[in-house]
């Protein structure tokens, strides 16, 4: 007869026998359930992840120090998310600036534009590592590390954000559409079309990833051969350009030019976006060595897209200057007559450079306003933790840009000075929401119990700070550029001083928070999540 102890061995070892055979046992449930509980949370779902394999290594693969050699194949599964980012830099505001700058400066700013572009790569960088380390984007992490009235404003402050970059991007499309149409349907018309792209999306996501990230492919190479055609039609100067390029210069009739081309290099919803799409492929958090893989061949792909957006760029402030630069029109010039322009000043030929122009256009509308819809999903979702399902969140972010849209085309149809003041007070708009951005991602990124061992450097750290600490007071001069010459009247000016004083008291909430500590709730998360990623 067995004793007592000896019996209770016996069971426990046939309960792990049953754990071990039947996976879906309660204990596998109840993950199951936990994981269907954060479903709606996360940025991408386990079974929407693209999987890195490794084609050839030896058994230790998966150990935590071992260092993989390079592969192009696993750079090609990583590339993605660098070029969905890079819109951002292409969306039709910046083009404006864009055309804008080489009208007025000619070729003096390229300088400028090739150092921007350096300093917005390496923000995103920082972006991707606060996604790829934590295995959660910027939006969640924030709703965890500030209190509840903080996380508000936040989530407040970058859906205006959105809105305002939104409504530039639609009407820039609606303007294309406008062109391409020859002139056949308004600008409201053009606005519907383009908010039909949150459909094309939708069912665009149902098809996976890869599917998405190729349609945004197409999109950034018709951008590229278009704006690539414009400027060979043009015969830019090259002895000017790499003049431009390489011998820093700035004018005092420039320095507002200037002020744009750097501030439109940061798109506070840009920030939130990437960290999150760095998800999309599957990467154990755990591993060191996986996540510093992943971010290794995030950066090179990042800096190949945002090199071909610097191209493209380039290739529209130079077709500008080389056409515009010194002329009467020089001062006039905006997204809306661009084309007018160029086909009075080149006229037709076998393709007409205004139908070149609209087709480069209308690709960087439609791609820029379908990754703002991804974008306000991330948004939406990490800030106010709302168990809503995708499609629902994406209606929800395209009607609050659309709605505003469709009535600033309804009364600015036919006015373009109008259009381009509403487009200066959108770019005031989208320029003050950057510290929004910025400092929650630089306190994030520098903190060991959020980051762990891939926390950034001390060097890096003052240099991310110098770069936001630049980027913030030369858009702070662009504010209050506008403001003095804009604001009028003594209860305007008193209503805009409050809300200054409210403004930058927000600012140095943010700032003081730089040296705290996560709250526990941020900790705990963090573990669970990547408990769950383990599983």
């Amino acid at each position: 007869m067995s004793s007592p102890s000896g019996g209770e061995d016996s069971k426990d070892e046939k309960d792990e026998e049953s754990n071990r055979l039947l996976p879906l046992s309660s204990s596998s449930q109840s993950q199951s359930l936990q994981s269907e509980d954060y479903s709606d949370e996360v940025a991408f779902e386990a079974r929407e992840k693209i999987v890195i394999v490794d084609v050839e290594g030896p058994d230790s693969i998966d150990a935590v120090d071992y260092v993989r050699p390079f592969s192009w194949r696993k750079l090609w599964l990583f590339t993605g998310p660098g070029f969905l980012m890079s819109i951002a830099f292409l969306d039709p505001g910046n083009l404006e600036g864009d055309l804008q700058a080489g009208a007025i400066a000619g070729y003096s700013l390229l300088w400028l534009l090739l150092w921007a572009t350096v300093m917005g790569l390496l923000i995103q960088m920082l972006s991707a590592r606060v996604g790829v380390a934590t295995g959660r984007h910027l939006a969640e992490l924030c709703r965890d590390e500030y209190s509840n009235w903080a996380r508000y404003i936040l989530w407040f402050m970058a859906e205006v954000a959105l809105i305002g970059a939104d409504i530039q991007e639609v009407i820039g499309s609606a303007i294309a559409i406008q062109i391409l149409s020859n002139g056949f349907l308004p600008l409201w018309a053009g606005v519907l079309i383009t908010a039909s792209d949150c459909f094309m999306f939708l069912f665009l996501e149902n098809y996976g990833v890869r599917k998405l990230e190729g349609v945004f492919a197409v999109l950034i190479a018709t951008m590229a051969l278009s704006f690539a055609w414009m400027c060979g039609d043009t015969k830019p100067s090259g002895k000017e350009l790499l003049k431009g390029i390489l011998i820093p210069r700035l004018g005092s009739k420039t320095i507002r030019q200037a002020v744009g081309v750097v501030g439109c290099v940061i798109m506070p919803h840009n920030v939130f976006l990437h960290s999150a799409l760095v998800q999309s492929r599957k990467i154990d958090p755990q591993n060191k060595a996986r996540v510093q893989e992943a971010l290794t061949y995030y950066s090179i792909e990042s800096s190949v897209a945002l090199f071909v957006s610097f191209m493209i760029n380039l290739f529209v402030t130079t077709v500008f200057a080389k056409g515009f630069y010194g002329t009467p029109q020089a001062s006039s010039i905006g997204l809306v007559n661009a084309g007018q322009y160029l086909e009075e000043k080149y006229g037709g030929g076998l393709f007409p450079i205004l139908y070149i122009w609209g087709i480069g256009l209308l690709a960087a509308g439609q791609s820029s306003t379908i990754t703002g819809t991804y974008a306000g999903q991330f948004i939406m979702g990490g800030f106010l933790n709302l168990r809503l399902k995708k499609w629902m969140r994406a209606l929800i972010t395209r009607s609050f840009a659309i709605i505003p849209t469709i009535i600033v085309a309804i009364i600015f149809n036919t006015s373009e000075a109008s259009l381009d003041v509403l487009n200066e007070w959108l770019n005031v708009l989208q320029s003050m929401q950057i510290p929004f951005a910025l400092i929650p991602l630089l306190t994030l990124v520098a903190k060991e119990q959020v980051m762990g061992v891939f926390k950034i450097g001390p060097v890096l750290e003052r240099l991310a700070w110098t770069i936001a600490v630049l980027v913030i007071l030369i858009n702070g001069y662009l504010l209050i550029d506008f403001f003095i010459s804009e604001v009028k009247g003594l209860l305007f000016g008193f209503l805009i001083g409050s809300g200054t004083v409210a403004y930058v008291s927000f600012i140095i909430y943010l700032v003081s928070r730089c040296g705290t500590s996560p709250s526990n709730g941020l900790s705990l998360e963090l573990s669970g999540r990547i408990t769950r990623d383990g599983n």
